[in-house]
C-alpha cells in the first residue's frame, strides 16, 4: 500500500467504532516525543541537517520487522498541500507539521494506526491511534515502534531528566496520551463546563478536534495529560484512563436524564438531524458536525438504528474540506464544498 492508497483509503483503524466505551470514546492516542542525540532540535536545524535526520529515520523505519506492519515513508515536500491536509484530517500528522513541509517527513503504517512525524517540534513524534478507550494497547504498539527505532538511532536521553524534548512540558517520558470523547448530553444539559473544568486540577488538558489550538466542534473534545516530567508512563495512562471513565459515566448519566426528562424533545432533535442530513442540498462543515453529533446521540440511545458508529466516525473525516477537494480532484469554493458535502452525507445515510 503506497502513500496514494493511504490518502484514498477513507477508513482508518481508529474509525472502526469499536473498543471500550466506544459509545462515548471515539478514539485514543499515544504520542511519544523523541530526539536524536547528534542533531540540534528541529527549530535550529539547517536544511542539510534536517535532511540528515530524515535519512537516518527512514533507514531505521525500513528495518522494521514485517510483524510490525508495512510503513510508507514520504518527504512532505513530495506531498501536495491538499494531500498534507488530508493527512491532518485523518489525524495522521499535525496541522503544524503540514503547514511547513521543508525538511519534514512522515512514515505511516498501512492500517493507519501508527504514524511517525519527522522534524515536527521534535525529531520524532511517534503516535498510535486506536478506536475506543484502548490506551494500554496503543501504548504497547507505540512502545514497540519506539524500541525498534531506538535500536538503530541514538536517542537523546538524560539519566536524571529522561527523554530530552524541544518543549519542557514533554521532558521525562515524552508521552502524551489522549482520548477523543463525544459529549452531546453534557453539552445539552449545560454540565460540560463544570465536568471538564475540573480537569486541569488533575493534570489534564482539554482541546478541540485537531488538538492544541483547535476548535471544539460536533461536541468532540480531546482530553490529554499536560506534564510528563516526574511521572511514569504507567502513572500517566492510569490517570487519563480513570478520569476518562469518570467522564464517560457523567455523559451516560446525562443521556439518561435527557431521556427521562425530555425524551420527546430528544427524539425530535435526533430525527430532525436525520431529516436534514438525509435531504439537505447545501451544508457547511460546522453544521454537518453538529447534526452528525445529534444523530450519533440518537444511535447511542437506540432512537435510530442506522447508520452504524463506523459511518459516523468516517463522516467526521471525509466531509472535511481537504477530503472533499481531494476526492473530487479539484479546488472548490465554499459553496461547492457545501454542495459536495451534502451529497456525500446523503449517499451514506440513504
Amino acid at each position: 500500500m503506497g502513500m496514494e492508497n493511504i490518502l484514498r483509503t477513507t477508513a482508518s483503524r481508529w474509525m472502526e467504532g469499536k473498543g471500550n466505551f466506544a459509545d462515548v470514546v471515539i478514539s485514543c492516542r499515544i504520542r511519544l516525543a523523541r530526539n536524536l542525540e547528534q542533531h540540534p532540535f528541529p527549530n535550529a536545524l539547517s536544511e542539510i541537517q534536517a535532511k540528515q535526520v530524515i535519512d537516518e529515520v527512514q533507514t531505521a523505519v525500513c528495518k522494521a520487522p514485517k510483524e510490525m506492519g508495512i510503513f510508507q515513508f514520504a518527504a512532505l515536500e513530495d506531498v501536495s498541500p491538499l494531500e498534507r491536509f488530508v493527512l491532518v484530517e485523518k489525524h495522521l500528522i499535525s496541522p503544524q507539521h503540514a503547514e511547513n513541509p521543508v525538511g519534514r517527513a512522515v512514515a505511516i503504517k498501512e492500517d493507519q494506526s501508527v504514524s511517525i512525524m519527522v522534524n515536527e517540534e521534535d525529531h520524532l513524534r511517534i503516535q498510535c491511534l486506536l478506536p475506543g478507550l484502548n490506551l494500554e494497547n496503543a501504548w504497547n504498539e507505540a512502545s514497540q515502534i519506539d524500541d525498534m527505532l531506538e535500536g538503530s538511532l541514538d536517542i537523546a536521553y538524560g539519566e536524571k531528566s529522561g527523554y530530552l524534548t524541544a518543549c519542557p512540558t514533554n521532558v521525562g517520558t515524552g508521552l502524551r496520551a489522549s482520548a477523543m470523547v463525544h459529549l452531546p448530553a453534557l453539552v445539552l444539559t449545560n454540565q460540560v463546563s463544570r465536568v471538564l473544568g475540573l480537569l486541569p486540577q488533575l493534570g489534564l488538558a482539554v482541546r478541540g478536534l485537531y488538538g492544541e489550538g483547535s476548535e471544539v466542534m460536533g461536541n468532540l473534545f480531546q482530553v490529554s495529560n499536560q506534564v510528563t516530567l516526574g511521572k511514569t508512563e504507567e502513572d500517566i495512562l492510569a490517570n487519563l484512563s480513570a478520569v476518562t471513565r469518570q467522564i464517560v459515566d457523567k455523559e451516560k448519566e446525562a443521556r439518561q436524564v435527557l431521556l427521562q426528562d425530555a425524551g420527546e424533545q430528544v427524539e425530535d432533535r435526533v430525527w430532525r438531524a436525520y431529516g436534514l442530513l438525509s435531504n439537505a442540498r447545501l451544508i457547511s462543515g460546522q453544521e454537518a458536525l453538529a447534526l452528525l453529533s445529534d444523530l450519533r446521540l440518537g444511535m447511542d440511545l437506540g432512537i435510530v438504528s442506522n447508520p452504524v458508529s463506523e459511518v459516523f466516525n468516517e463522516l467526521i473525516v471525509i466531509t472535511s474540506p481537504a477530503h472533499l477537494q481531494f476526492f473530487t480532484g479539484r479546488e472548490m469554493s465554499t459553496t461547492a464544498r457545501d454542495l459536495e458535502r451534502a451529497k456525500l452525507i446523503r449517499s451514506r445515510l440513504i
